[in-house]
């Protein structure tokens, strides 16, 4: 047990706590007008020594900036490039100025609540949740290492993200903007197959497999910044991905006399480079798509993916194929991506339950006629 001392201050009498910390070392508060609530704070401490949640004050005088030096670091072995480049960037821009030279013990609940509010004022959701996220998981860090009782970043009120609208082409679209574009055949595979780019990037002639009409897609060539990073798909798994008969032809010229392991679609030998969103080949053929149809939609390489799911889902494809196809983790997932495009499935469901009643309900309502005299 702990002590209760009282000792001269210039202020007059004051109590001061001596006790013993788990690991045996000395601690002490000072400070406290009444012996009562001197009492009181060793009572807390002893609980809370006694619950093993004990709090070493001196551990919550750590400051964000070195917790959260160590917690992004943690994050760079576990996380894809382009994703740790986000976690990085939002780190530096919107969470280490506002928190990094703060003690995590000096972090109130209503302090994150208005930087929140704050930055949704300014910036997108998705940002918003981003720079969240950080604060949230390093003070998660310091109470798992018992630096602090609970985490006061949670429990705040986030924004939404409103689901984007997104741009499906049709059938004739594809082939326009095939037809306008320096890489046609980039087109129709991405359009056709639900490729990401750098699965596309990343493939190669080994990964074709024409008698099968398949795609093996294992490797993923993801630009950061200048940099080309290659390593696994999106999800961690490889996955196999059937393309129409009509492209066939296109992907044997693509593949030529290239050997296995050579690139499918490449720049003289290297990775193909996301095209620039503004000035790259790919706008440029969208720009000249909608020249000729004032209603072509605005499109990145991405909105290709969507087109794939569209497809495949009008032509009668249904969640699983559609999961397997894009490499969702479920088919949940796919779902909740794509409700929009389900919603013919939902009309033929309806449709089956009026037919099922009326076999089921309404004929046996029908009177019985006798026979005919």
């Amino acid at each position: 047990m702990g002590s209760v001392l009282p000792y001269a201050s210039a202020k007059g009498k004051r109590y001061r706590v001596v006790y013993r910390r788990p690991d045996n070392s000395q601690g002490q508060k000072r400070g406290f007008t009444t012996k009562r609530d001197a009492e009181l704070y060793l009572a807390q401490v002893e609980t809370s020594k006694a619950r093993g949640d004990y709090i070493n004050p001196t551990d919550a005088k750590i400051v964000v900036a070195t917790l959260g030096a160590e917690w992004l670091e943690g994050r760079r072995a576990i996380l894809k490039p382009s994703t740790f480049h986000s976690v990085e960037s939002t780190w530096r821009v919107h969470v280490q100025p506002k928190w990094g030279k703060r003690a995590i013990g000096g972090v109130r609940h209503s302090e994150v609540q208005t930087w929140v509010s704050d930055l949704n004022s300014r910036y997108s959701a998705t940002t918003v949740l981003r720079a969240h996220g950080i604060i949230a998981a390093i003070l998660d860090s310091a109470v798992r290492d018992k630096r602090l009782t609970r985490n006061p970043a949670r429990d705040v009120t986030l924004p939404k993200k409103l689901r984007a609208t997104r741009a499906y082409l049709t059938h004739p679209q594809v082939a326009a903007l095939a037809a306008t574009s320096r890489f046609p055949t980039i087109i129709y595979t991405l359009a056709y197959t639900g490729l990401r780019w750098g699965e596309l990037a990343g493939l190669r002639v080994g990964n074709v497999d024409f008698a099968r009409r398949r795609l093996l897609v294992e490797e993923n060539a993801v630009q950061v910044n200048a940099t080309i990073h290659v390593g696994s798909t999106k999800t961690g798994r490889a996955r196999s991905v059937p393309f129409p008969p009509f492209l066939a032809e296109s992907l044997r010229s693509a593949c030529g006399h290239k050997s296995r392991d050579q690139l499918v679609f490449s720049n003289v030998g290297e990775h193909l480079r996301r095209p620039q969103s503004h000035d790259g080949w790919f706008a440029a053929a969208v720009r000249r798509a909608q020249a000729d149809d004032p209603a072509f939609p605005r499109i990145s390489p991405h909105d290709l993916r969507h087109t794939a799911a569209s497809l495949a889902i009008s032509a009668g494809a249904n969640v699983k194929a559609v999961q397997r196809m894009l490499g969702h983790a479920s088919a949940t997932m796919t779902l909740d991506t794509y409700a929009d495009l389900f919603d013919d499935d939902l009309n033929r469901v309806s449709d089956a339950l009026d037919r099922a009643r009326y076999s089921s309900v309404v004929a046996n309502m029908m009177p019985n006629e006798g026979p005919t005299m």
